[in-house]
């Protein structure tokens, strides 16, 4: 393994050797915290659209946990996809006919398995990839997590060789206004110690762009305390089609 990733791993087990006298009241806690928070239902609406620009046309897919299913809004246009979309031809003037294809609490391994056999099969110019928060709740390493998108992002190399990839940041568990100490604080550490790995391996791939200019967010982010509100996802949204566009000199792809 490289230096980084090794040096992640150890903190990573470390903390869990520091953590697991308190194992069974962390999933006490965080069992009592979904009750309270309760379940949104995941969005309605098609999976897929086009926002009319005047210039070229980009295919654009996005997949991944909640966040792309559209939790805590009513149509999959508002929910992450969507508005990457949107903003995304506002930004560059391009006519994007986008697909999203998201499933609540799934982590990286789960979506090798049961998304990926269910995208269209075509190639895409830009690929919008929000996963990381069920890695984070289900206590995933960062060598697995790693290996996991990398096997993801090979695996979607394979149908769409030329297309940019945007990670969406792992989901920053510090803000999460529903979610109670010390869980929050036992989460919130192992999302900073997956968020500098992403920074890690993408940094190492051609054409892997993540979002890692994350600002702290207020109440009226959230629908629930945990899932983005509707001006949650726009805001997202925006920032990162605007990181993302910095970073390819505007190119959009």
């Amino acid at each position: 393994m490289d230096s980084d990733i090794s040096a992640l791993q150890k903190r990573y087990l470390l903390s869990g050797l520091f953590v697991l006298p308190f194992t069974p009241f962390l999933y006490l806690q965080g069992q009592y915290t979904r009750f309270r928070v309760g379940r949104l239902p995941d969005a309605e609406g098609e999976a897929s659209g086009t926002f009319e620009g005047n210039g070229r046309s980009v295919r654009l897919l996005a997949i991944g946990e909640s966040t792309v299913a559209g939790v805590g809004v009513s149509e999959l246009k508002d929910a992450l996809g969507g508005r990457f979309a949107f903003h995304l031809s506002r930004a560059t003037g391009a006519t994007v006919h986008w697909h999203t294809k998201g499933v609540s609490g799934i982590t990286v391994k789960r979506t090798l398995e049961e998304i990926l056999p269910e995208i269209p099969d075509e190639a895409f110019d830009l690929i919008l990839i929000a996963l990381g928060g069920n890695d984070v709740f289900s206590l995933n390493s960062p060598v697995r997590f790693r290996n996991d998108m990398s096997e993801l992002i090979r695996r979607l190399r394979e149908s769409s060789p030329d297309a940019g990839i945007v990670l969406a940041n792992v989901p920053m568990v510090r803000d999460a206004i529903g979610m109670p100490h010390p869980l929050k604080y036992v989460l919130a550490k192992l999302a900073k110690l997956q968020h500098f790995n992403a920074i890690g391996f993408a940094s190492e791939m051609k054409d892997v762009y993540y979002y890692d200019e994350v600002k702290k967010v207020g109440d009226e982010f959230f629908s629930d305390g945990v899932h983005p509100s509707e001006s949650g996802y726009d805001s997202w949204a925006e920032d990162m089609v605007r990181c993302y566009l910095k970073r390819t000199n505007g190119t959009g792809g």
